[in-house]
């Protein structure tokens, strides 16, 4: 069991590497240090805070060595300097941040050889090593947000999703009420946030078979969803009318066309394809436009994971199996999502796709704690952030890498965030009626 532990922290660490390294070496130095974003760090500042928590958590905490560079702790503290400012700051040139996190992998490497997994929280089945891992793919992804802000050629590539023709599936599925487990208390590298397991009843409701397409949410601007103010909660209506929004980021109209641009690549908007790019409360406003609403937190996490047939909570929707390239789009395998109905073998029992991969999937619930809850290994993970201020994405996006990715993990953001890589599903109660897009895909 220790090998097998051993080989898959190995595992998810170097994965993990290789996509910093594809992410920060498509672009040259004055691409690293640019901030391109207000919302975004410059992409050298994430290389070397991916190093300098990965020396902070594995070399010092589980390897009991003495610190490496104490004294870049604080300019690489996420919480002490905003994205905003982090350009003023000393630090690391490109150069540089790479031999560091080069200098902390390596002696990281040789602390997993000797580690035993068992002794503490931290290293019972290596936990801080796949926390590291995790933390590393978030990064990854959000420099992979830098990348779509950024101007200028396109840096990345990827071949397109395969294409899968499964016919017409239905608009929605019937999720049967009742009691379920949500959380985890037995994921060995589940997150504080998804702790611990807990029995929710949910009442029966009908959810979407895929997510809400990019053709779908053209017909919501086409009929004036963005200046009805009766479609809008007051702060989203604000937002709209404060920055002129009118469509999904990165969207604009051309000669009776909708384009967008997509890692540098201007194109037209794929009708069949999950929306991206949206806000909590664009995803809001067109639920209550379709005569329907955004999926509860336990809503979703019961679609995704819940079978009816034997009672029990599954990992993933298709089973306890991870995830291949058979059952949903993580990774960065591809740069776009597939469209939706694909990915059949991925499916839950109910008939429900793409729960995980291709787009995080907004909820109408605040972020907030588990009954049980305990911070674990550090506050700032995820307490501070509870509250009415954040609102809960699930089910990951293809710009996520497995390890960051499960029925239980749980994302959260503001809700007038855009530039994530942010979708969504919506729902209804049992009773009530289907609304005016109903029927079949």
């Amino acid at each position: 069991m220790t090998d097998q532990l051993r080989s898959l922290a190995l595992d998810a660490l170097t994965r993990a590497r290789d996509r910093t390294a594809a992410l920060t070496s498509c672009v040259d130095d004055r691409d690293l240090t640019a901030q391109h974003s207000p919302l975004m760090s410059p992409l050298v500042w994430d290389l070397a805070h991916i190093g300098n928590q990965e020396e902070q958590w594995l070399l010092r905490q589980v390897g009991k060595g003495e610190a490496l560079r104490p004294e870049i702790d604080s300019l690489y503290d996420a919480f002490e300097h905003p994205r905003a400012a982090r350009p003023s700051l000393p630090l690391l040139a490109p150069a540089e941040a790479r031999v560091y996190a080069a200098d902390v992998r390596g002696r990281v490497l040789d602390i997993l050889e000797r580690t035993a997994f068992e002794g503490g929280p931290l290293v019972d089945a290596g936990f801080a090593f796949g926390m590291i891992a995790q933390h590393e793919q978030q990064h990854d992804e959000t420099m992979l947000i830098t990348h779509q802000l950024r101007k200028g050629p396109p840096a990345l590539s990827a071949p397109e999703p395969p294409a899968h023709d499964t016919g017409p599936l239905p608009r929605e599925v019937l999720v049967p009420g009742g009691a379920f487990t949500m959380g985890t208390s037995t994921e060995p590298w589940a997150l504080d946030n998804e702790r611990p397991a807990h029995r929710r009843i949910v009442p029966p409701f009908h959810i979407d078979t895929t997510p809400v397409t990019c053709g779908e949410y053209q017909a919501f601007i086409e009929d004036g969803g963005y200046h009805e103010r009766r479609w809008w909660a007051a702060e989203g209506w604000d937002q709209i009318r404060q920055h002129d929004i009118g469509a999904p980021l990165f969207w604009r109209r051309e000669g009776g066309m909708w384009l967008r641009r997509r890692f540098g690549v201007i194109e037209e908007v794929p009708p069949d394809e999950p929306v991206l790019h949206v806000s909590w409360y664009e995803a809001d406003a067109y639920a209550r436009w379709a005569g329907r609403r955004l999926p509860t937190e336990a809503e979703w996490e019961k679609a995704a994971r819940h079978d009816p047939h034997t009672g029990r909570a599954r990992r993933y929707p298709w089973g306890d199996a991870d995830p291949t390239e058979a059952h949903a789009s993580l990774g960065q395998r591809h740069l776009r999502p597939a469209p939706a109905g694909s990915y059949p073998q991925g499916e839950s029992p109910l008939g429900v796709r793409q729960l995980i991969g291709d787009v995080w999937e907004w909820t109408s619930s605040d972020f907030l704690p588990y009954p049980g809850f305990v911070a674990f290994p550090y506050r700032e993970y995820s307490e501070v952030f509870f509250g009415s201020e954040h609102k809960v994405l699930r089910g990951g996006s293809f710009a996520v890498d497995p390890v960051a990715c499960r029925g239980t993990f749980r994302n959260w953001d503001l809700p007038v965030r855009r530039q994530i890589f942010s979708g969504f599903r919506t729902a209804r109660d049992a009773q009530q009626p289907a609304g005016p897009d109903g029927g079949s895909l």
